[in-house]
């Protein structure tokens, strides 16, 4: 079956514009890392002086954010009751798989082929004994993916694919620890992950993911964790006082900090799931005026 077809073989635009978005950060680095090179020998491409540093830490990062937007599919079909959207759960996480590969094995060229010394860094150095775990549970989400693992798991495919939750929470800390000063996206892809998280323990306790107060209170609450996590980071890893780092929170002269955007995503969340709760309450009253009519 083709990326752009449903189970049915009819043409998806829903699929075709996923796949053609899972392909667009891999063309932007291919076309920013070759810009440069016909100039001749050391010319510095778009990527920067370090092409293939910045390759690395571009893939890994596109990695994390395709799990995060696989793992969004499931709430945003509740809010949104947009059943279809699962169609393109597996493409997402298979990009992510994808978007993780590449960085490894850009990693195993920066180091010149060198198995032995990537595999020795790989073991010694915990944020990439981190990076790397994440990487295996990636893989074993890719290769159940098929009709045929879920057929044969049964049951336990949504058991082993819980593993999810886990693999953004070692992708995050992989994240932060090899950004080390500089954490403003590690933050935000964590308090996204909070975002999504709260979603689904909502979910799990019975409240309503329609509730526009619910929602309200995800993105209140995620928006806190984000500020918690980052003068926490910063209070461990560089000393940093947490107060300043709250403090920053609330200037807005040079940048808006990653926990306003966890709280505005999440509030348009909100308001998605309060006008698609209104269209849902309008179609049973059409239904009942025209049976009155009749």
């Amino acid at each position: 079956m083709t990326p752009w077809k449903d189970r049915a073989g009819n043409f998806s635009p829903l699929k075709a514009a996923a796949f053609a978005g899972t392909l667009v950060p891999v063309l932007l680095l291919a076309y920013y890392a070759l810009a440069g090179f016909p100039k001749g020998a050391g010319a510095s491409t778009l990527l920067g002086p370090r092409p293939f540093t910045a390759a690395i830490h571009e893939t890994g990062d596109w990695a994390i954010r395709f799990v995060l937007l696989s793992l969004a599919v499931t709430p945003l079909r509740r809010i949104g009751q947009w059943p279809k959207l699962i169609i393109i759960r597996r493409m997402l996480g298979l990009a992510a798989l994808c978007y993780a590969l590449g960085h490894l094995v850009l990693y195993f060229f920066d180091q010149n082929w060198d198995v032995l010394r990537a595999v020795s860094e790989i073991a010694l150095r915990i944020y990439l004994t981190i990076g790397f775990v994440a990487l295996l549970g990636l893989a074993v989400l890719g290769a159940t993916s098929t009709d045929a693992a879920i057929k044969q798991l049964g049951r336990n495919w949504n058991r082993l694919h819980k593993i999810a939750y886990g693999i953004g929470i070692l992708a995050a800390l992989h994240f932060f620890m090899q950004s080390k000063a500089d954490v403003y996206e590690p933050t935000l892809m964590a308090g996204f992950f909070i975002l999504l998280m709260f979603y689904r323990l909502a979910h799990w306790r019975g409240l309503s993911v329609m509730s526009p107060l619910v929602l309200i209170g995800i993105a209140i609450a995620a928006a806190l964790s984000t500020v918690i996590i980052e003068a926490a980071w910063y209070g461990l890893a560089t000393g940093v006082p947490p107060g300043r780092v709250l403090w920053a929170n609330l200037q807005f002269s040079y940048t808006i900090r990653p926990a306003w955007w966890v709280l505005a995503t999440g509030l348009g969340v909100a308001a998605l799931g309060y006008v698609r709760s209104l269209g849902k309450a309008q179609v049973p009253r059409g239904r009942r005026a025209a049976r009155a009519a009749a």
